[in-house]
Order: structure tokens, then sequence, then C-alpha cells
């Protein structure tokens, strides 16, 4: 046993001598690895990833009689050796989303959510045309019907977003709020048939829109963002660059802020197109 011992002594230092030989002798006969190169596509086998969000400013069109924005430097590179903004923001100004707490009493908030709430499936209804004939049109269960018959069966818990082309009128926000002499704020949305078909028939998790909310504007009852925002479903209004994305088989990723009894957060929202 004493011999057997003292051999494997001896044994164990000569292999590992003759392994960094050999790989001494590897390093000078071989060339130096390539460095590494940054992999660009997109994840998850995805073609790209996308912003859906504007970016913030202090001149962006808000909901009336929210907080005015508040953007302002309070060091800066010259004189601290580093930058940073003051901001003042709602909840729910800029690109944004909306937990359920935020019309239901008893229903989850911000910091209440879970991480999957904000991953979801995501088709874009291009309701361009209607709402150029009728700037109040509210999408209907007949245009859902004919999204499918056309694109193929709105996934079970998914986003459904309405493209109604407003985000264009992002840069000139009395054009995007629009109220006219009736007081009544004039803009797009999803009709209460629509949104509780899609609860009950796909399971919806989540509307979508590029306008001011969920809602038509002359909906003062918000009657869709009420029939929505239960059970962990939520809302994304102000949303941009629906155009980069497929009609159907994308993804959206929410980011934002998840404050304390929170009704919502500004958000950046990335799309991912198959």
């Amino acid at each position: 046993m004493e011999v057997n011992i003292t051999a494997r002594k001896l044994v164990v230092p000569v292999l590992v001598g003759l392994a960094l030989v050999a790989g001494i002798l590897v390093g000078r006969s071989s060339p130096a690895p390539a460095p590494a190169r940054l992999d660009q596509r997109a994840p998850f086998g995805f073609s790209k990833v996308v912003f859906l969000s504007h970016v913030n400013t202090r001149s962006m069109p808000i909901f009336p009689g929210d907080p005015k924005v508040r953007l302002r430097p309070i060091f800066t590179v010259p004189d601290d050796g580093f930058r940073l903004q003051l901001m003042r923001i709602g909840e729910h100004t800029g690109t944004h989303w909306g937990s359920p707490c935020h019309f239901n009493l008893g229903e989850p908030c911000a910091d209440e959510l879970a991480a999957r709430d904000f991953f979801l499936p995501a088709v874009v209804i291009d309701a361009r045309r209607q709402t150029r004939r009728n700037v109040d049109y509210a999408l209907t269960v007949r245009a859902l019907r004919r999204f499918e018959a056309r694109h193929g069966r709105i996934p079970k818990g998914a986003m459904v977003i309405m493209w109604t082309g407003f985000q264009g009128r992002w840069d000139k926000p009395k054009a995007y709020v629009n109220r006219k002499a009736d007081g009544l704020l004039h803009y797009p949305g999803i009709s209460k048939g629509a949104t509780r078909w899609l609860m009950r028939q796909r399971d919806l998790r989540g509307l979508g829109i590029d306008t001011l909310g969920v809602d038509p504007g002359i909906d003062e009852t918000f009657g869709t963002n009420t029939l929505l925002l239960r059970n962990h479903r939520i809302h994304l209004e102000n949303l941009a660059h629906l155009g980069r994305m497929q009609p159907n088989g994308g993804w959206v990723v929410v980011g934002g802020v998840r404050n304390r009894r929170g009704s919502g957060s500004p958000a950046t929202v990335y799309g991912l197109v198959p």
C-alpha cells in the first residue's frame, strides 16, 4: 500500500508537468485566437429588435390635467465630472404602461405584477384607414375577425395593439390631444365589445395603442380601461413605430419602473420582430 501511494505522488506531478509543457508548445506553434465578435443577431430567433416608445421631452403631449414634464440637467460633465438630469413626470405620461389598480380598487399595482406580465406575444392591427375616415373610430369584434382571417389567429395571452396612425401627430401636441369645441378629446380607441371578446375568446393579457389611451377619446367613462385592467392585464399607451412590427408573430418586452403602489410607469417598450 505504501508503494502505491508513493507511486501516485510521483505520477501526478509528472502528468501535470507534461500538460504544462504541451500547453506551452501548442501556444508557440498555434496562432492566437481571433478576438470575439459581438453577436448582432436578435434574441430568441427573432430577426430584429425595435423601439416602440417615444423619447421623453418637456414638450411632448400629455393627458389634460396631468403634471407638466420637467427635465433639466443638475450635474454636467464640465462642472461635476458626470451628467445627471432631474426628471418630474406622471406615471402615465409619454409611452407608458398601466397596472390594474389604475382604474380598479383591489387589483394589483405596479409592485404586485409578475415579470411575465411584461413579456407578451403581440399582434398589431392596422386601423389607419378607418381612423382617417372617422377620428372617433372604435375597434370592433368584426375588425378582429377580419384581422384573423388575413393574418391568423390572435395568440392566447397576447398584447393586442391598435395602430391608429396618431403616432404621426406626436410632435404636434395639440393635434395629438385633439380637443375640439365640444370639450371632448377626439382620437380613436378600442371598443368595450372588442375588449370583452378578446378577454373571453383569446385570454387577452393587454391592449396597446398609439394614442393617449385605449379608450376612444370621447369616452369619459374610460369603459375599456375599467374592463381591461384586472387580473394582471395591462395597457400600453402612446406607442410609437408600430409600422416596424409584423401583424402577427412578434413579441413585446416592456420596461419601466415599479413604484410602490404605482398605477403604471413611463416605459421603454421593445418589439421583437419575427
